[in-house]
C-alpha cells in the first residue's frame, strides 16, 4: 500500500513466536522521520511468556506509527509505514496465520530474530526509549542514522555512556549486528596510571539504574510492570502468606568470606555473601523437603522437588528479575558464586535467556545491600517459601559467658504458603538455615551422595 506520494510501505507484524497471534506493544523504540537500517530494533512486544524486540528487515524512513503502547497488535495487522531507501527492496506483506501456523515464513522474518526474556516472576530486556532523528544522530557520532550498523538499543546506550562510536566497532553477530559483547574492548580503563578505590557496592544494587519516576505525571502500567503487578496479585491472592523473621550472628561467615575473597577474585571468581545463603538455603531445603515444593491446586497436589533450583531476585533497570541458580545441591561454593556473577549481570544487561528463569523452587531476596534490615517479601507464586536478606550489620551482643562482643548481624525474613508450610516448619526450616550460616565451613564441604 502506498501514500499520496506512492512510496510508502505498509510493514505487518511478523510472526513473532510459535503458536503467538498477538502481542502487546510495550513502547516504540522509533518514531516518524527516524531512519532505520537493517537489524535495527522498531519495538518492544511483549506476549505472556515472553519480552522482545522486532528488528527492522529492511532500510528506511518511519513514515507512521499505526499502534499506541499498551494495545494489542495481531500478526499480520499494519505495524507501521515507511519509506524504503532508493533501491531496496520493500518487505513483503504476510499473511494473517491461522491458528494451527506454527513456523513462520522465511520471507516474513528479519535475519536477526527477536529476543526474549522469562517474564514469570521476573524483569525483561534493558531497553531505551523512541529516538528523535537528533538524538539518533547525536547519538552516532554525527553519522546520518541511515549509516548506522545494526545494533540493539540497550547496546547502543551502553556505546553512548562509553563515548564508543559504533561504525568503528566490528559486529559479530548476524550481518554484522553489534552485540553487548562486541563492546567488551572498550571497557578496559583507557590509561595505566593508579586507580581510586572504588566505593564498595554490592552486586545488583546500583540504584542510579533503578527508575524512580518523575513528579507530576501519570504512567501507564503496560508491558513489564504490569506484568509484576498481576503476578504479585496472582501470588497475594492464591497464597496465605505468613512470615517468620530470625536473627543470624554472621561472624564466622564474614571472616571466611574475607579470607577466600581476595584469592578467588585472583582466580576470576566474586565471592559475595548471597552465594553462601543460596547455598545454606538449598542445604535447609534438603533437611526440610516440604519447603522445597509447589502446590497444584487444580490438582489439589503438593509437589515436593527432588532438584534444589534457587531464583536469585535481581533489581534490573525495568524490573525485578528472578534468574535461577540451577541444582544447587550438586555445585561447589565457587561454581554457584560464578553462576551468581553470571546470571546477574545477564538481567542486568538485558540478555538472560528463558532456561535461567525457569524452573525454581524457591527464591532469594535481598534487600541488604541498598540498605534494609527486614522485609516481607511476596512469595514467587506458585513456590510455597522466600527468605529475604537484610542488610549485615555489626552489633554488641552476649557471649555464653555473658561478655558482650562485637558480632555481625544478619536479619532474615522468610515468608510462606500456609496452605503447605506451617509455623513450627517453617521455623524449622529457618533454624537449619542458620546452623549453616553459623558454621560456614559445612558449606565448603562436598554433600554426601544420596543425602
Amino acid at each position: 500500500m502506498t501514500n499520496a506520494k506512492g512510496t510508502a510501505m505498509n510493514y505487518p507484524l511478523p510472526p513473532v513466536g510459535e503458536g503467538l497471534l498477538e502481542v502487546e506493544l510495550v513502547r516504540w523504540l522509533v518514531r516518524p522521520g527516524d531512519a532505520v537500517v537493517p537489524g535495527q530494533g522498531l519495538a518492544e512486544v511483549m506476549s505472556d511468556k515472553a519480552s522482545m524486540e522486532v528488528p527492522a528487515p529492511f532500510a528506511g524512513t518511519i513514515t507512521e506509527l499505526a499502534a499506541t503502547p499498551g494495545t494489542k497488535v495481531k500478526v499480520g495487522q499494519v505495524f507501521l509505514s515507511y519509506n524504503p531507501t532508493k533501491g531496496e527492496e520493500a518487505v513483503e506483506t504476510v499473511k494473517k496465520p491461522t491458528p494451527t501456523t506454527s513456523e513462520p515464513t522465511p520471507a516474513a522474518l528479519p535475519a536477526p530474530g527477536p529476543r526474549e526474556a522469562s517474564l514469570t516472576g521476573s524483569g525483561t530486556e534493558l531497553r531505551v526509549g523512541p529516538k528523535t532523528a537528533a538524538a539518533a544522530l547525536k547519538e552516532s557520532n554525527g553519522h546520518p542514522p541511515s549509516m548506522l550498523p545494526p545494533a540493539a538499543p540497550s547496546v547502543r546506550m551502553l556505546a553512548r555512556k562509553l563515548g564508543v562510536d559504533l561504525t568503528h566497532v566490528h559486529g559479530t553477530g548476524p550481518h554484522g549486528r553489534i552485540l553487548l559483547d562486541d563492546l567488551t574492548p572498550f571497557l578496559a580503563p583507557k590509561s595505566n596510571g593508579p586507580r581510586p578505590a572504588p566505593t564498595p557496592t554490592p552486586a545488583g544494587t546500583d540504584t542510579s539504574k533503578l527508575d524512580f519516576g518523575v513528579a507530576g505525571t501519570r504512567v501507564k502500567l503496560i508491558g513489564m510492570r504490569r506484568k509484576i503487578a498481576e503476578h504479585m496479585v496472582e501470588s497475594k491472592r492464591h497464597i496465605p502468606h505468613y512470615s517468620y523473621i530470625d536473627e543470624c550472628d554472621m561472624s564466622d561467615l564474614v571472616r571466611l568470606r574475607s579470607q577466600l575473597r581476595e584469592p578467588l577474585a585472583n582466580a576470576g571468581v566474586k565471592l559475595t555473601y548471597l552465594t553462601f545463603f543460596v547455598k545454606a538455603v538449598a542445604r535447609a531445603l534438603k533437611e526440610i523437603p516440604i519447603t522445597n515444593s509447589t502446590f497444584d491446586e487444580a490438582a489439589g497436589e503438593v509437589i515436593l522437588h527432588d532438584k534444589y533450583n534457587i531464583g536469585v531476585a535481581v533489581a534490573a533497570p525495568n524490573g525485578l528479575i528472578v534468574p535461577v541458580v540451577k541444582e544447587v545441591h550438586k555445585k561447589d561454593i565457587l561454581t554457584i558464586a560464578a553462576d551468581i556473577e553470571r546470571l546477574s549481570n545477564d538481567a542486568k544487561a538485558g540478555k538472560s535467556k528463558i532456561e535461567d528463569l525457569r524452573g525454581g523452587t524457591f527464591t532469594v531476596t535481598s534487600v541488604g545491600g541498598i540498605g534494609g534490615l527486614i522485609s516481607t517479601p511476596i512469595i514467587n507464586y506458585p513456590e510455597v517459601g522466600i527468605m529475604g536478606v537484610g542488610k549485615v550489620v555489626k552489633r554488641p551482643v552476649y557471649d555464653a559467658n555473658g561478655n558482650l562482643k562485637p558480632a555481625d548481624i544478619v536479619y532474615l525474613s522468610f515468608s510462606f504458603d500456609h496452605r503447605v508450610v506451617d509455623g513450627a516448619i517453617g521455623a524449622a526450616f529457618g533454624n537449619a538455615v542458620l546452623r549453616y550460616l553459623q558454621s560456614p565451613a559445612l558449606l565448603l564441604l562436598p554433600e554426601k551422595p544420596g543425602v
